[in-house]
């Protein structure tokens, strides 16, 4: 199954960071745009496998990319206004999942 996610890209002094507003908890960082493009795309799909062996239930991707950027600047409008601007960008991942049976032992 694939899904595509809206992802944030943060370039900050230090490193690079990404999360997934549609997946609370599903963060990244990464040295440069590269790796952290590949590592969030990692993140995704070890975050979904995760919530599929805890039987939870995987969100259906809904954010836009124009939706995540409104998210992010929300977030940090409630956070700080005293942060310093950082490059931001906002782009899709898709990730390809394979959905496994979750079944339960009695």
């Amino acid at each position: 199954m694939k899904l595509q996610y809206a992802v944030v890209y943060e370039r900050t002094p230090n490193n690079y960071g990404a999360y997934v507003p549609d997946l609370p908890g599903c963060v990244s960082t990464g040295d440069n745009w590269d790796e952290i493009r590949e590592n969030i795309r990692e993140a995704i799909a070890f975050h979904i496998e995760g919530l599929t062996m805890d039987g939870d239930p995987v969100p259906d991707p809904h954010m836009s990319v124009g939706d995540a950027m409104l998210f992010h600047s929300e977030v940090l409008d409630e956070n700080d206004t005293s942060v310093p601007e950082m490059e931001t960008t906002v782009g899709l991942v898709e990730v390809d999942i394979e959905m496994r049976e979750t079944s339960s032992v009695v």
